[in-house]
């Protein structure tokens, strides 16, 4: 497999960059503010937890909890993973063989890609940036083959923060139905939709052979716990995820199921929390982009903390960010992040985040570094 382009870059800059204003996720918390939000028992189970392994499908009062984020999925539905790379790793090694056809949206998160390049034949399908990144259900019915196997979606998109109409969603569930088809989704930006109206339900809700991929990294804001699940009522399906899991983490951290189960308890409050935050951001970037039309194009996301504006000045996106960064200490992921294997996708594009407190700042050293660099000859 390639590189994941993502974690190179971020791997030079992530930690280096004065201000990082491309994260995926929202504002995280000091422990103590966290452990400030559990009960008198569940603070006295972190104090006294023992700190041997765990059970691999996770803990089983972990899993009651996340089950009962969904609709029609209980505790048996549920296994737990370091995070979300490690459940779309397990993910597409069990469901794909060599002899399969996966179909992926391009742009995407990295791995939803090269992971099944490395075991079948995969089509991309574009989402289209002239209609708010919408995915034409004519174009992915027309990519299907006879053994195509898995069709693979990021709702709300990474990067892009597009959604679905309900409509469609609904149309390819009744097509891999239809077909025997498993559909992946990775949800892991849901319940940060800018418009409540347009968020959509859980894949393994709605759909027997769906796998729905969700973490406490995104929407909580605590990507430091390391956990992630995947959630599918085909418990043959989950059983092989298991199993696989015994040769990647084989167990999550004992300390951090605990911490997660306090924050799904307190999931009204922290997400109530990180809207605000993001809503209070994103007007400041409305209000940035307004200024220089000419050089951006810019569109709310549908959801998510992300968003994937287009760069339109002199130079193209790649040297707007190299610069960006070098000069102003300002990380931004450029649209070569996001290179498809699959099918070509826009240059000129770039990921800016607005889920993390501090985004002041961060627009006050990009205003000075664009009027500087665009503005100065004029």
């Amino acid at each position: 497999m390639r590189d994941f382009a993502l974690e190179v870059y971020f791997s030079k800059w992530e930690f280096k960059a004065k201000i990082h204003m491309t994260a995926s996720d929202v504002e995280s918390m000091p422990l103590g503010e966290l452990l400030a939000m559990a009960s008198p028992e569940q603070r006295t189970a972190f104090n006294e937890l023992w700190l041997g392994y765990t059970e691999t499908w996770g803990a089983p009062d972990l899993r009651e909890a996340v089950a009962s984020t969904y609709e029609h999925i209980t505790a048996s539905d549920v296994l737990c993973f370091a995070g979300a790379e490690e459940g779309i790793y397990a993910a597409m090694r069990v469901l794909l063989t060599v002899d399969d056809h996966a179909i992926v949206v391009v742009p995407n998160y990295q791995a939803a890609e090269t992971i099944p390049l490395d075991r079948c034949e995969v089509s991309g399908v574009a989402l289209q940036p002239d209609d708010g990144w919408r995915l034409d259900l004519e174009e992915l019915t027309a990519a299907l083959r006879p053994n195509t196997r898995l069709i693979s979606l990021n709702l709300p998109n990474n990067p892009t923060g597009a959604l679905l109409p309900h409509e469609t969603l609904e149309a390819i569930v009744a097509l891999c139905r239809q077909r025997g088809i498993y559909l992946f989704c990775d949800e892991v930006f849901r319940l940060l939709e800018l418009d409540e109206e347009k968020r959509l339900p859980q894949v393994a809700d709605i759909y027997e052979k769906g796998l729905s991929l969700n973490v406490m990294s995104k929407a909580y804001g605590l990507p430091g716990l390391r956990i992630g699940w995947i959630a599918c009522r085909d418990r043959e399906i989950l059983t092989r995820l298991e199993h696989y899991k015994h040769y990647l983490s084989i167990c999550n951290s004992g300390p951090s199921e605990r911490l997660a189960l306090i924050a799904i308890h307190n999931r009204t409050s922290i997400l109530e929390r990180n809207r605000a935050l993001m809503r209070g951001n994103l007007s400041e970037l409305d209000a940035f982009f307004a200024d220089f039309p000419d050089l951006f194009d810019w569109s709310p996301p549908d959801g998510g903390c992300i968003a994937y504006p287009r760069f339109t000045g002199p130079g193209g996106v790649e040297v707007f960010c190299r610069e960006l960064v070098d000069q102003r200490g300002v990380l931004l992921l450029p649209a070569s992040v996001y290179r498809s294997e699959l099918m070509s996708s826009p240059s000129d594009h770039f990921r800016i985040g607005f889920g993390r407190s501090g985004i002041t700042r961060g627009i006050s050293e990009l205003r000075a570094f664009v009027e500087q660099r665009y503005r100065a000859d004029r």
